[in-house]
Formats: C-alpha cells, sequence, structure tokens
C-alpha cells in the first residue's frame, strides 16, 4: 500500500503499544503502531511548513496589489477555527514583540476532498489525527531574524495528552489546543499562533512552482512513503514525487553497485526520524531556491501558489489576513536560505519497548536538557536568565522555594538531591518519596500554576538541573514547585570559591572570588548520543542541484 505508515513487503518497523487513556476517557485516537498495516499515522516533515506558511503570506500580500477581487476570494476559503490557550505577544526583554507560530501537518486523510491512495486512504481506516513532527516557526519584528524549530515526533513529555504523559506526536489527537498546551506547558515556548496544513498543500505548492530539482547522490528507496529513486544524479521532482522524499522515515540507500538492484540489501539508515528532519531541512532550502527562480510577484506563479495553499490551510481565528499581510511587510526581505534551522536534541531510546506506568509507549526520545535549553534559548534570541514564557528575568536561587521527591526510588536520593539544591541558594520544602513510573523516568520540575512568578520558580530550578530533564505542569501537587527525580539527572554544582593570597604591600589578606557553574550530559545507557541541534547531510541524502545539473552544496 502506499501510505508511508502502511505495510511494506517487508516490515521492519518496531512494536508499538497501546496509548496511555486516563480511566473513563473516550478513545484517544492513539493507533496501534504494532501492526504496521493498521497503522493511520502520517510521517509528516518538519521546516517545509514553514516556507510554505511564509509562501501564503507572500503571495496574499503580493497579489492583493493588483488582483483584489481574486485575492479576497481565495482568503476566504482559508478556515478559521478557535485554538484555546494561545498568548500574547510577549512585551518584555530581547523577546518583546515576537511571535510563534506552531506549525503542523493534519494526518486526517478523510478531510481531503480527493482521496488518493499514496496517502492512505480514509476507506481502508486510515483515519488516526497525529503529528509526527512539530515545527515552531519564531518571528522577531525588532531584529527581522526568522527562525525555525523541530520537535521530534517521539519525545515523550510529561502534558502531551489531558491524561498526562506521551510522545508529543499524540498531543494532536486531543486538538490543536493540547498541542499548543502541551508546548507551553513542558518546553516553556509560548506560542501565538496556529497553522495546519496537509498532503494536498505541500504537492500543489510543488507543483505551482512547476516542480523542483533535487540531485540524489545514491539509489535510494523507502517501502512506506512509495521513494524509489533509481536514478544517481540531478533529478526533476514535481509534488507527488517531492513527497515520497520528504516523508521518507525507512530510507534504504545503495552504497555501492555491489550490493546489486535487490533493495533487500541495501542497509537502513539509523535515526530515522532525526533523519528525515535532516533532510527536510535540505528540501527546505531547495524550496525556498525555486521559489526565487520563479519570482514571487509573478502574477501567474502567485495565483497558482495562493489556489494550492489557501483551501488547505487551517489556521487560528487570531490570524487574520490583515496580520498576515502585516507580517509579510515586516519579513519579506528575509532570506530564507539563511534562517537558522534547529532541531530539538533528543536522546532516542535504543529499546524497541519504553514502560511507563504499566503502558508500552514503543521508541521514544528523551530530553538532554542543557542543550536543549541552549537550542531554545538561541531559537528565542534570549539568555539564560530569561523566562522564556514572558521575556522577564528569573529569580535568583534565594527567591525559590523548591520541593524534592524521590521517583526514582534509589535510596537517599531525595535527601542528598535536596542538599545540592541547597548549596546553590535554594530554599527547600518538603522532601521525601513518590512511586517510580517504571525502570526509566525523566527528572520532572513541576510545577501547580501556571501565575508568572511560579513559573519563573520553575524555570530557574530547571536550569540548576541537567540531564534527562523537563518541565511539566502538575495543578494537583501541594508544592508550588517540586522536582521530582529520575533515573538520569546532574543537579549544577555550586560556584566554585577560589582563594587567592595578595602580594601587594598596600593589601592584606585573601581575595574570594566566584566562577560559574557548569554542567555536564554524560552518556545514558540505553539511549543513543544526544542529536545535534543543527547537523549535516549525510552522504546518501539528496540536496540541491547545481545549475548545470551536477552534486550541490
Amino acid at each position: 500500500m502506499p501510505s508511508d505508515d502502511l505495510a511494506p513487503p517487508t516490515p521492519r518497523g518496531p512494536k508499538h503499544a497501546a496509548p496511555r487513556r486516563r480511566p473513563g476517557a473516550a478513545s484517544s485516537g492513539r493507533t496501534d503502531r504494532s501492526n504496521p498495516t493498521r497503522s493511520k499515522r502520517r510521517l509528516w516533515p518538519s521546516n517545509r511548513w514553514a516556507r510554505l506558511g511564509l509562501t501564503t503570506f507572500i503571495a496574499l500580500a503580493l497579489l492583493s496589489g493588483g488582483y483584489v477581487g481574486y485575492v479576497g476570494y481565495e482568503a476566504s476559503r482559508i478556515t478559521h477555527i478557535s485554538v484555546g490557550n494561545l498568548t500574547g505577544g510577549t512585551t518584555d526583554g530581547a523577546a518583546a514583540g515576537s511571535e510563534n507560530i506552531l506549525m503542523v501537518g493534519s494526518t486526517d486523510r478523510c478531510a481531503l476532498k480527493t482521496q488518493n491512495p499514496i496517502y492512505g486512504l480514509c476507506s481502508q481506516g486510515v483515519t488516526g489525527v497525529n503529528s509526527d513532527v512539530v515545527m515552531i516557526l519564531h518571528l522577531d519584528p525588532t531584529a527581522k531574524r526568522v527562525s525555525i524549530l523541530s520537535i521530534p515526533r517521539d519525545t515523550f513529555i510529561p502534558n502531551a495528552r489531558k491524561g498526562g504523559a506521551n510522545k508529543i506526536d499524540a498531543a494532536l489527537a486531543e486538538g490543536p489546543t493540547q498541542l499548543v498546551t502541551a508546548i507551553q506547558e513542558d518546553f516553556g515556548i509560548p506560542i501565538q499562533h496556529f497553522v495546519e496544513l496537509n498532503f494536498d498543500t505541500f504537492a500543489g505548492v510543488v507543483d505551482a512552482l512547476g516542480g523542483v530539482n533535487m540531485y540524489f547522490p545514491k539509489r535510494l528507496y523507502d517501502a512506506y512513503s512509495q521513494l524509489k529513486q533509481y536514478h544517481i544524479g540531478c533529478n526533476h521532482l514535481d509534488g507527488m514525487a517531492a513527497l515520497t522524499v520528504v516523508r521518507a522515515r525507512h530510507l534504504q540507500y545503495q552504497p555501492k553497485d555491489s550490493y546489486g538492484p535487490n533493495v533487500a540489501n541495501w542497509p537502513q539508515e539509523a535515526q530515522s526520524d532525526l533523519a528525515r528532519i535532516r533532510r527536510n531541512h535540505e528540501f527546505l532550502r531547495v524550496l525556498a531556491s525555486a521559489v526565487s527562480a520563479k519570482g514571487i510577484g509573478n502574477p501567474i506563479t502567485d495565483a497558482k501558489l495562493i489556489s494550492a495553499v489557501a483551501p488547505q490551510l487551517t489556521v487560528d481565528k487570531g490570524l487574520s489576513n490583515s496580520h498576515m499581510l502585516d507580517l509579510v511587510s515586516t519579513y519579506h526581505g528575509i532570506n530564507s536560505q539563511t534562517a537558522p534551522q534547529y532541531t530539538f536534541p533528543v536522546m532516542s531510546s535504543n529499546s524497541y519497548s519504553y514502560l511507563y506506568k504499566g503502558y508500552d509507549y514503543g521508541n521514544v526520545a528523551f530530553p538532554d536538557l542543557s542543550p536543549d535549553l541552549e537550542t531554545i534559548e538561541a531559537f528565542l534570541g534570549v539568555n539564560a536568565s530569561t523566562n522564556t514564557l514572558t521575556g522577564k528575568a528569573l529569580p535568583p536561587p534565594s527567591a525559590v522555594t523548591v520541593s524534592v521527591m524521590n521517583g526514582s526510588g534509589v535510596s537517599g536520593q531525595a535527601t542528598s538531591t535536596a542538599s545540592s539544591l541547597q548549596a546553590l541558594g535554594y530554599k527547600i520544602g518538603t522532601v521525601g518519596d513518590t512511586p517510580p513510573v517504571g525502570p526509566v523516568a525523566e527528572t520532572l520540575v513541576a510545577y501547580n500554576a501556571k501565575d508568572p512568578a511560579t513559573l519563573a520558580a520553575a524555570q530557574r530550578v530547571l536550569r540548576s538541573v541537567s540531564g534527562q530533564a523537563i518541565l511539566a505542569y502538575e495543578p494537583n501537587n501541594p508544592a508550588a514547585v517540586t522536582l521530582v527525580t529520575g533515573t538520569h539527572f546532574a543537579i549544577a554544582a555550586p560556584p566554585a570559591k577560589v582563594t587567592t593570597t595578595t602580594t601587594s604591600p598596600s593589601a592584606k589578606g585573601t581575595t574570594t572570588t566566584s566562577t560559574p557553574p557548569t554542567t555536564t550530559t554524560t552518556t545514558v545507557p540505553g539511549f543513543a548520543p544526544t542529536a545535534a541541534a543543527t547537523s549535516s547531510l549525510e552522504y546518501w541524502d539528496p540536496r540541491s542541484c547545481t545549475a548545470s545539473g551536477g552534486m550541490g552544496p
């Protein structure tokens, strides 16, 4: 079958377990991934959505000059929906005035006006709604800066569902509001707007440009996405062919001719989801070049682009057509080729079976806090002392009271952790134990209210931790901020006091100075090394073509 989540000739996928559900709740809609023939999720790429969204804004703005009636008609075809928990723009600090647009790909095949077997058919039961890769577009009007952050689909977070923890790709099954909420609660990234696109949008944009050219240095095959690219060199791709490239998550490649034409003998790349994000970053660059070559402002191209995008576009009610035009006016001169593109650094589990509170979630990816925070701060353009949700400065440790609960079952862990936090200047509340969620667990900095002071206190504690740690909103916690210890974490060392003896005859005694605390990330058993926030293409990855048809950089 053609969908990338339907069974290939020889299934290679891992076992995925049933979802976690609240007692008494309705079915979550998450699919059983233990059987590839029944899987109902599309493996969406990430950063191409940024270019599609910006293309929409640009096309609307440029067409408005001479095609007012046409643009009005096309704009009326954009679907506006209610999305809850969106925040107002940041008003303080370096991020003041900036906006973050959450962009996802809809997995709802049943919503497509024209069914296509390559996506998987609604009539065949391909009805699940998930977002395998989430992308956030950051717009900073002061610095005229655009940046992009992708969050891998298997990132396991505490508030993915209303009922609790799950992979982030499971959040959309409970609606856009839940996905927005999860990102703000667990990553501390404020979301101002929501944009949802689908298969037809992407293929339509590529076709509106007359296709794109990509260079394939090796022969590639993906039974799930239907990628069958056997011609080495520069290849012209229409919308459907481009989809097979950007959806490829089970990629096999022919290292050299001696491996023969039988794809069963070709190796399959590791870290499939992260590898797909890497390739889609490159595809975004190729797509941007194609847009530039065709020329936004060309009435024919613009009309095709807006016609391809508008009918398939769903946005929150606050993202009005006039606001889209304002965004274009501010960012039209941005070079998308140089916009920073980040992937949230994660540690991918080496096991196909992650047990959490008795449920098997299959492959998961855990955060690695130090590079995660550095990436989020670079993405938002703020420093380590900034509350990423408000833009204001974080409080000092001396202004924060934190309780500590042992969530790993390691004897004495809560007491030793509390002592380490106290050495950093924190006030310590309750110290105790809580039942472990499983043999491997993330460390949580839990907070019980979303007021600015509580959020700031939680973020300050988070910045004193390293390892597999993340924020978690837990409104039933008795303490405002609680550190729940997991299996792999560390508390930052207190500032080292350096004593030096003065030699000046006019000065006597000693001088004491301090050096900044340092954190380290160690290798974690059972997990792959932390993926980098940015990565280079592998030798088999498709890339741009030169003007003469050779392999681009």
